[in-house]
Order: C-alpha cells, then structure tokens, then sequence
C-alpha cells in the first residue's frame, strides 16, 4: 500500500474515532448509511473488477503494439481510443503500460491517446457513474473527455 493511502486511511480513521468520541450516536448513523450505500454499489463494483481483469489479462502491451504500430494512421488512433475507453486502467498502471507500448514500436500519438482515453474514460465504470451522478452527466461527461484525449493524442504527435 502507497505511504498517500496509508495517510489517508490513518486520517479518515482518527477522524471517526473523533466523531464517535464527540457524538457516538451520529458517527454509528452515519456508519450505517455508508454501509448501506456501500453494500447497493458492490455488485457493480464486484462486475466491473472482473470485466477490468479479464480484459486487462486478455490485451496485453505487445499485442496492442502489433495491431498499433506507427504506420496504422488515423484507425489506429480510433482502435486505440476505443481500446482504453473500455479498459479504464488506472494511471499507475497505465504508465508503464505505455512505455512497454513505445518500446513495442507504438507512436506517441497512439500512446497519447491510449493513456489519456485509459484514465479519462470510464466506459466499464459508466454503470456506477450513471446511477450515482445521473445518466446524461455521465454521457456527457464521457463523450467530452473522448474527444479532448483524441485531441491531446494528436496534438502531442505534432510536437513531439
């Protein structure tokens, strides 16, 4: 686990003891309903943890590289943005993802836009997203931020 989490979990933990210490029966309450929401979205999250390990243990860096070499052009570019909008890999892992891809023969702009598209797009996560925030934010949110990574993926092509 990151040192960040562990600050954070330490934090969040000394703040309930805190809560319950100052008034026992709204931090039990509160509890409560955090449980509840918890135990409504967990199916959802349950599906979306296997769909992302099936498909993440499916498409490996190399393969991506072969259909994606610097020659595929513009249906490279889509492929690409298709490819990590589905797979919605967070950026930790996404990162050394690209540089396998780099080194496989990808192009920056194939790159550029895989990352951006894997950690601006949540089309596995889009079930939850649009139960809690409402379906059209969640469209409209996606589908903006589709199109900025296409943008940022070409436009890094250009420069570098």
């Amino acid at each position: 686990m990151s040192s960040s989490a562990i600050i954070i979990n330490a934090l969040a933990l000394l703040l309930l003891i805190i809560a319950l210490f100052k008034d026992r029966s709204r931090a039990w309450k509160a509890l409560r309903m955090a449980g509840r929401s918890f135990l409504r979205i967990l199916p959802t999250i349950l599906l979306v943890v296997v769909l992302m390990g099936l498909i993440v243990g499916l498409i490996t860096p190399d393969k991506l590289a072969q259909w994606l070499g610097g020659k595929s052009g513009v249906t490279g570019v889509l492929i690409t943005a298709m490819a990590g909008a589905v797979l919605h890999i967070p950026s930790l892992v996404a990162f050394p993802m690209a540089g396998s891809l780099l080194r496989s023969g990808a192009s920056v702009t194939i790159i550029a836009t895989f990352v951006a598209t894997l950690t601006m797009i949540g089309m596995v996560t889009f079930p939850i997203e649009a139960k809690e925030l409402g379906k059209r934010f969640a469209l409209l949110r996606n589908g903006i931020s589709f199109i900025f990574a296409l943008a940022l993926g070409v436009l890094m092509g250009v420069i570098l």
